[in-house]
């Protein structure tokens, strides 16, 4: 009988330590990772002062830690990628959400899309008006709706089935964004009569009352990559476009292929730059495409595209990319990008000049 009793309990322990090594396996086999970026263009050192960088830095650094909490509690890269660029479109720092720039009419549209890596799965929305967080809408969009990409007064309607938070136009708009359309219309032979009040009553989104922004010639996207304890990836886009667009103008931040792509088998890909270069040279699979077909890295296929093909074309902007291991990867050709990660070891990277 104590034989017995014995023999039990060696099979218990065996079995108990078996499973704890299965799981440190497991965890050890299940690394996480996110990237994120916040606009490219000509932003110089010698033109931000130490208050602005350090809230920049600040921002991103609690983009990234939003997302990577999602992915530490175990939910999904989906997840993740909207946690971390709802930081940025919540706040006036970056070109999406609440700090978006103004149509040629005076008005905010916004863009966004996101996409998984594991069903190729993806939503889209263009030209927006009424949603806080347009990055929601696409994800809404590509779990409950038919179709990829909704646009205008349709998408809004769809958002407010889908009971996301519905905002009046005015709280889009900030001083600095105003200010930049009518610097814009000075010289636009297409402009309407200017009002000499140059602020905008409704804007108190800043406290940089005397600023000068040293990256409003940029290009103002956020995005995000990640991947998630189950080895899936996702990518994000999010943008308030260009500065007096007209016509309805689309750019490439809402087109899947162009500035959002995310396929497990090659990468994940967000990107930031002249959107009609973007969309013509469908950047964002371009790079995948360059990973699967090449069989080269993630970074090497980026620089093909980014620093040979846009360059090339005259197009600027940049990317920010992750691997199908969580490896982080930037590539830009403009003076600077708004840039970050948080890698699978934990570490914590941000950056915003050329190095």
């Amino acid at each position: 009988m104590k034989l017995k009793l014995l023999l039990i309990s060696l099979i218990t322990i065996m079995t108990t330590t078996q499973a704890k090594a299965q799981t440190a396996q497991n965890d050890k086999a299940a690394p996480i990772a996110i990237a994120i970026h916040g606009g490219a263009g000509t932003i110089l050192k010698s033109n931000m002062t130490p208050e602005l960088e350090k809230a920049y830095h600040a921002k991103m650094k609690e983009s990234l830690e939003a997302g990577y909490d999602v992915l530490k509690k175990g939910g999904t890269s989906v997840e993740a990628v909207q946690a971390a660029i709802m930081i940025m479109e919540d706040s006036p720092l970056f070109n999406a959400g609440k700090g978006a720039v103004f149509t040629h009419h005076k008005t905010n549209e916004l863009d966004a899309s996101i996409m998984e890596g594991k069903t190729l799965n993806a939503g889209a929305a263009s030209g927006v008006t009424t949603v806080k967080n347009p990055i929601k809408l696409a994800a809404e969009i590509m779990y409950h709706s038919k179709h990829v990409m909704l646009s205008g007064e349709g998408a809004d309607t769809f958002a407010k089935k889908q009971k996301l938070e519905i905002v009046s136009a005015d709280y889009f708009k900030t001083d600095r964004r105003w200010n930049q359309l009518l610097e814009v219309l000075q010289n636009d032979p297409d402009a309407t009569a200017l009002s000499e009040d140059k602020t905008d009553k409704h804007a108190n989104a800043l406290n940089y009352q005397n600023t000068v922004w040293p990256d409003d010639k940029k290009f103002g996207t956020v995005g995000a990559v990640a991947l998630d304890q189950h080895g899936n990836l996702a990518a994000g886009t999010s943008t308030g476009g260009m500065t007096n667009k007209k016509y309805g103008r689309i750019g490439d931040s809402p087109i899947i292929g162009a500035g959002t792509y995310a396929d497990n088998n090659a990468c994940a890909v967000s990107a930031t730059g002249h959107g009609e270069y973007f969309i013509r040279a469908a950047v964002a699979h371009d790079i995948c495409a360059r990973v699967l077909y090449k069989n080269i890295t993630l970074q090497q296929a980026a620089d093909e595209v980014i620093m040979q093909k846009l360059v090339k074309m005259k197009g600027d902007g940049g990317i920010v990319g992750l691997s199908p291991k969580g490896q982080p990867v930037f590539s830009f050709n403009s003076k600077g990008m708004y840039r970050g990660y948080i890698d699978t070891d934990g570490k914590v990277y941000t950056a915003i000049f050329e190095e």
